[in-house]
């Protein structure tokens, strides 16, 4: 799966999509994607297989189990595994929720 097919599948939630961050502020829930890292797959002195890390955030004003039930559905439904962590930014007065998940 591809970054542009991840995206296709975000914007499905109807929540807004951006990559890293937004420019402007948005309401939420939103949410924001990045790759954070790549562990590749090495083998006879090349890069066998490239892979993405990518966290997928959510972030909402209040917990917010429906908003986190959309993203889990649509990544279970695209046989998407992930793990996740969940963390209130005192600062922004935000919940965010990470969904660590891998694309090759």
């Amino acid at each position: 799966m591809t970054l542009v097919e991840l995206k296709k599948l975000l914007d499905a939630t109807g929540f807004p999509v951006a990559y890293s961050h937004f420019k402007k502020a948005v309401p939420t829930p939103y949410i924001c994607y990045l790759v954070t890292y790549s562990p590749n797959f090495h083998a006879d002195n090349r890069t066998y297989q490239k892979i993405n890390a990518i966290d997928i955030e959510l972030y909402t004003d209040i917990k917010d189990p429906q908003s986190e039930s959309i993203i889990e559905s649509i990544l279970d439904e695209n046989e998407i595994p992930y793990d996740s962590i969940e963390t209130y930014i005192e600062s922004e007065q935000l919940f965010q929720k990470i969904y660590e998940v891998r694309l090759i």
